[in-house]
């Protein structure tokens, strides 16, 4: 067999496993050293390809991809700095459980450190970033080689998903010549390969053990139900249905997918970060028990209500066998499949659905909402916070909404109010880091036919190139730009009162006109003047890409939030003395 003959069938039995374990997706850089895996998965028929030029937009665009479909994603580079720039996505994604098979091509061992061009070390090069590395073998046609070959291809499949999901890392040494051999292609005409079977439970517990948890929460009174970013069908309903049993409300994220679809949401607090915002009251809001789902949620005000419950019981339920507790008050790590573990719970326990506590609770969000929907009503310029609410009203039924970090995903988390209308809410809150949101949000895009995107012009401007994909791929997606012309967060921070070096350091405004950078990649682009102008192009919306940009005044931000908790703040004390009375 000659060599290329050798490469296809050692490289084809790998794709072809893929295939049978179910992937569809793979994003490609270009490359010179990847090429034999790059042409053979565009030659396999069952594959979906993705070029992107850049490889940080690339493995951003896999990660919301695969986010989206909550399914594997392959990406794929040449060798040297390619796969570096990787580096940002896959520590995302291991950190937010996002299931990727990270394909990178090498040099062959003899052209490693002798100064051969674009080759580094890439053994192990994500280090604890990813859940597995492989370095493969030089192809070989031995049948051996190849069953080993194929059983890699389906661990790295079962691996990625296995709870706690996450990326995997295979690197390929591979020698010239590079061309594979194609015809007759290596996928034409054969019997399917099965795939090997994977047979991964979820974790559950005995009916005893939950008992011994409901034993616990029978006998608290002033209990929280705290939902971070989590994204499983089916939740929404489960964790409703144990509020209803044990009385506790539910302090919703925004990624928690708990404020919007189908559910009841009569038990679902999502003004908690503007009620805890006051020190003076938030201690009257401190619960006894807390049992959490998901990752940590973005609000400030909540985490420093939990590092000041010190005595409380602290249940951190997750079903990936992760340690999630930065604030370091958890009492309890209960490893269960968190459907599973509401649906037992609910079954042997039946508490007061209508206790004081949750009453007050209840009326006091109620009270936040009036507060903010009547502050912002009133609002004639452009605000961030009534972006975010004319944003969730014009959003149709079934739409899917990508946030940016800083500010936008603090912003969705005060004033995104809970509706009826399914809207399933995604961001980068793994790292939380502003590199690559525009390229997390194309991939999402790809995914679900048409996407939002709400964003900051530095995030914005951070990730211009993620724009090229609604281009190359005819991509939908429709971008919301706040441009504050600066970092809009630090305005909030003590730095703030530091003028003479803040806007240096901290402010940095571009004064960049992004009109020409959207026209640059086929986009549309509107600047509205007024509201109804805004209202008109979101509902005019039909497809491709287009940027809507909403200019806003950093000073002005910060004045209207604070207004805002300023009048929660009076609100509660107003109804903690009537209480009193």
């Amino acid at each position: 067999m000659e060599h290329q003959e050798i490469m296809t069938t050692y490289l084809a039995a790998f794709i072809r496993q893929l295939s049978a374990m179910g992937i569809r997706y793979a994003v490609v850089s270009p490359g010179s050293r990847s090429t034999p895996i790059a042409m053979l998965l565009a030659e396999h028929p069952d594959f979906q390809i993705y070029m992107d030029i850049d490889e940080r937009s690339a493995a951003f665009f896999a990660l919301g991809l695969a986010k989206e479909k909550r399914k594997p994603v392959v990406l794929l580079c040449t060798s040297g700095t390619a796969a570096a720039n990787y580096y940002p996505a896959v520590a995302e994604a291991n950190i937010s459980r996002v299931p990727l098979i990270v394909l990178t091509a090498d040099r062959p061992h003899e052209l490693r450190n002798v100064g051969a061009p674009q080759a580094i070390d890439q053994i192990r090069l994500y280090g604890t970033h990813v859940k597995w590395f492989e370095e493969m073998p030089l192809p070989e046609a031995e049948e051996e080689v190849l069953q080993f070959v194929r059983q890699t291809a389906a661990r790295a499949v079962v691996t990625a998903l296995q709870q706690p999901a996450g990326p995997v890392h295979l690197n390929f040494p591979l020698r010239e010549p590079l061309v594979p051999v194609l015809k007759p292609s290596p996928f034409a005409g054969e019997v399917p390969v099965p795939a090997i079977e994977n047979f991964s439970g979820t974790l559950r517990l005995s009916e005893e053990t939950v008992e011994i948890v409901a034993k616990e929460i029978r006998e608290k009174d002033r209990g929280l139900i705290i939902c971070g970013p989590i994204d499983i069908p089916g939740f929404a309903e489960a964790v409703v249905a144990l509020s209803e049993k044990t009385g506790y409300p539910v302090l919703a994220d925004p990624l928690s997918q708990l404020r919007s679809g189908r559910h009841g949401k009569e038990r679902i607090i999502e003004n908690y970060d503007s009620l805890l915002k006051d020190p003076k009251w938030a201690g009257r809001l401190a619960p006894n028990v807390v049992i959490r789902f998901g990752a940590m949620p973005v609000s400030k005000p909540l985490t420093l209500l939990l590092k000041k419950v010190k005595t409380a019981a602290h249940y951190i339920v997750d079903g990936g066998n992760g340690w999630r507790d930065p604030v370091k008050r958890g009492t309890t790590v209960v490893y269960s499949d968190e459907i599973d573990f509401c649906k037992k719970l609910s079954n042997i326990i039946v508490m007061n659905p209508v206790s004081e506590w949750f009453t007050m609770w209840e009326k006091l969000n109620q009270q936040a909402r009036q507060i903010v929907t009547a502050s912002l009503e009133v609002e004639k310029t452009f605000d961030e916070g009534k972006t975010v609410t004319e944003l969730a009203a014009a959003l149709p039924d079934g739409s899917t909404l990508f946030v940016g970090n800083s500010m936008p995903i603090r912003d969705v988390d005060t004033f995104f109010q809970a509706t009826d209308k399914k809207i399933r809410i995604l961001a980068n809150r793994g790292a939380n880091g502003i590199d690559g949101v525009v390229s997390s949000a194309t991939g999402v895009s790809a995914g679900c036919g048409k996407a939002f995107l709400l964003i900051g012009d530095l995030s914005f401007f951070h990730d211009l190139n993620g724009l090229l994909m609604t281009k190359m791929h005819k991509l939908n997606l429709c971008v919301i730009l706040i441009n504050n012309n600066g970092g809009g967060i630090f305005s909030f921070l003590p730095q703030a009162d530091e003028p003479e070096k803040f806007e240096q350091l901290f402010g940095t405004p571009t004064d960049l006109a992004f009109e020409y950078a959207v026209k640059m990649y086929g986009g549309s682009y509107i600047q509205p003047q007024n509201w109804d102008q805004f209202r008109a192009a979101l509902s005019e919306y039909k497809g491709g890409l287009q940027v809507i940009e909403v200019r806003t005044n950093r000073a002005k931000n910060v004045e209207t939030h604070r207004k805002i908790w300023s009048q929660v703040s009076r609100e509660m004390e107003r109804y903690f003395q009537g209480e009193q009375q």
